[in-house]
């Protein structure tokens, strides 16, 4: 009998108006999550640089408000609203549910902190474990990549809490590349230098605005050139570094400059 009339007390007669209150709500919401993602694409179409990577920014987020606002007017629906029937309907639903759910409920709750921290965003590049691409959407569970060879690769945020996240743009519209070169130990270092700066500030590709580098590492088999340079565009990287990579070939094959070979004996393979 007790039991009877707590959960009277608790939950609410559903009757036909609150059962098709509950679908308004739930289609309202849903059409203004469509919406939304429809007209933050069409306007990110008509945007470049930080204004775009800014707009895709807020999709995640709104779609998020607007499921937290279906949630906040469907449940006094169907809940009695007094304090005590809250944490008690609220505390049995998330005991259940972290039981029945815990990887899923991890990732969703990973998903709210990435939308807070923003360690990746709409536009962004990022490395997840061994996986490389711009993100496209950020989801409440998952995180959808685009990889160079246009694979679409989806990754739950649960990651978060375990993988380091490498992020090589950050919400800016720009991140560097790097062309590498292996060379002959004997060689004019000083000219390969300036050579290959000669490169990078010639490419069609290069934002001029940022700064042009070369890395030099001597190698056992030889030297290792690292030519560093920003594209105008996050998405021209691919085509930026073949072209540094191209361009720079030719050049030094040009002044005779030899190219390292294979080594005879792997460098960790010391002779004891």
């Amino acid at each position: 009998m007790n039991e009877n009339l707590s959960s009277t007390q608790i939950f609410r007669e559903i009757d036909l108006v609150i059962m098709l209150e509950i679908a308004a709500i739930l289609a309202v919401a849903v059409v203004l999550i469509m919406a939304m993602q429809r007209a933050m694409n069409w306007l990110g179409q008509r945007l470049y640089g930080q204004r775009r990577l800014t707009l895709l920014a807020l999709v995640p987020l709104l779609r998020l408000l607007i499921g937290i606002s279906a949630v906040i007017l469907i449940v006094p629906l169907v809940i009695e609203p007094s304090l005590q029937n809250m944490v008690a309907v609220l505390g049995t639903v998330g005991i259940a549910l972290g039981f029945a759910l815990k990887d899923y409920a991890s990732s969703l709750i990973a998903g709210v902190v990435a939308i807070g921290e923003k360690p990746y965003r709409n536009g962004d590049w990022v490395r997840i474990g061994d996986h490389y691409g711009e993100v496209i959407h950020v989801g409440m569970r998952t995180v959808e990549l685009i990889t160079a060879d246009d694979d679409r690769i989806v990754i739950p945020h649960n990651r978060l809490w375990n993988d380091s996240i490498v992020n090589s743009n950050d919400g800016k519209p720009r991140l560097q590349c790097v062309a590498d070169f292996y060379l002959h130990p004997e060689h004019d270092a000083d000219l390969v230098r300036s050579m290959l700066k000669d490169v990078a500030l010639t490419s069609p590709y290069l934002h001029l605005d940022s700064p042009v580098m070369v890395i030099i590492e001597e190698r056992p088999w030889g030297t290792h050139y690292r030519l560093k340079a920003y594209p105008v565009d996050s998405g021209q990287q691919f085509r930026f570094v073949t072209d540094l990579t191209v361009r720079g070939k030719e050049l030094l094959t040009r002044q005779g400059i030899r190219f390292a070979a294979t080594a005879a004996i792997p460098e960790s393979g010391a002779m004891a």
